[in-house]
């Protein structure tokens, strides 16, 4: 049986099929990234059953626990729910804990569960590489439920709001004052914000809520003229509180997507959404793909140790050893872009195309 059909086929051998059919996708061998072009090929007409939810939030807001509780929850009513979780690379010795999986005992030894952590590998954005792609291996396997759990982020890694259906935000009570949270960045994309920890400090919790609820209306009138109108056939970003230790406030939470999902098949905004991630990720593969051409090129990798040296010993500046480097890679025939698989960025798709979000 082909890596294709292991992974389509529900059984004992599916989630080792998974495992593989995503190391594959991470593997850097030009032969394998040939190999991961087919397979995805293969996969991509079982794709797009799933809901799509991205989860963000600063490091120990409780992302792992919250994302166990929300697992077992949707088991409970019967969903299939794969987890991708990004764990941070250390930018001196590259390694990664994949530390996520272990929070989540019981979820990651249910049958109906399948968790995968990765390495952001020094990838910008709160994601991994590769992160799109296995979610549509995820996809293709039957899971209707795909979580991606980002890195411990700040207020500029956006990336993950790129490639799922609805990206959650979640916050700490005292976080912040209002005009933190009016601060652009990763709070004006969310499309729910959720108090994690309302347990340990309830009217903490009640002005966080009140504090980000404000700042989402702002947020939402500048530039979104039909949330000021509240117009019922838009979304308008929802905060909540909710306690994932104990289990508070999860049914709340799945009550919200839910809506959300509702309301954006019936306007339409949720295909909408996926086409400008799709550009996007091809956007963003052509970028990928010219700038490793780049590094291959024969004069680039003739004139870069030179150029490098009189940088770092400034006789040359940096824009400038950029330019000829540039220059000699646009004279060079050789430059060929190879077609390479990542996942969707948050930048827009094109030109032409505007933003590769989808106004929710």
């Amino acid at each position: 049986m082909s890596l294709v059909q292991s992974v389509l086929a529900p059984g004992a051998q599916q989630r080792r099929a998974i495992a593989k059919a995503i190391t594959l996708l991470e593997s850097t061998r030009t032969d394998h990234r040939a190999q991961a072009d087919e397979m995805l090929t293969a996969l991509l007409p079982h794709t797009g059953n799933a809901f799509r939810l991205g989860i963000s939030g600063v490091p120990g807001v409780g992302k792992s626990t919250f994302i166990e509780a929300l697992g077992l929850h949707l088991i409970a009513k019967g969903h299939r729910v794969a987890v991708l979780t990004i764990d941070p690379s250390s930018t001196v010795s590259g390694g990664s804990i994949l530390g996520d999986k272990t929070r989540m005992e019981k979820l990651s030894v249910h049958e109906m569960a399948y968790i995968r952590p990765s390495p952001s590998s020094g990838t910008l954005g709160g994601v991994a590489e590769k992160t799109r792609e296995a979610m549509l291996v995820c996809e293709a396997a039957g899971y209707d439920i795909v979580i991606v759990e980002t890195v411990g982020v700040g207020q500029s890694e956006t990336a993950v709001a790129g490639m799922t259906d609805m990206f959650v935000l979640m916050q700490l009570p005292n976080a912040g004052d209002d005009l933190q949270a009016i601060k652009k960045g990763v709070m004006e994309l969310a499309d729910l914000v959720v108090i994690n920890k309302s347990d340990l400090d309830a009217d903490a919790a009640m002005r966080a809520q009140a504090q980000i609820t404000s700042a989402m209306r702002l947020l939402g009138q500048q530039g979104n003229p039909e949330h000021a109108r509240h117009h019922q056939h838009v979304w308008h970003p929802q905060v909540i509180q909710l306690s994932a230790l104990l289990g508070e406030g999860v049914d709340r939470f799945w009550h919200e997507v839910e809506s959300f999902r509702r309301l954006q098949m019936l306007n339409g905004r949720l295909a909408t959404r996926r086409q400008h991630q799709a550009l996007s990720w091809m956007w963003e593969r052509i970028e990928a793909g010219l700038k490793q051409a780049f590094r291959q090129d024969a004069e680039v990798r003739r004139l870069l140790p030179q150029l490098t040296t009189d940088v770092s010993q400034g006789r040359v500046a940096a824009s400038t050893a950029a330019r000829q480097l540039l220059a000699a890679a646009a004279s060079n025939s050789s430059v060929r872009a190879e077609p390479v698989a990542a996942h969707a960025s948050h930048n827009p798709a094109s030109p032409s195309t505007g933003s590769g979000r989808a106004e929710a």
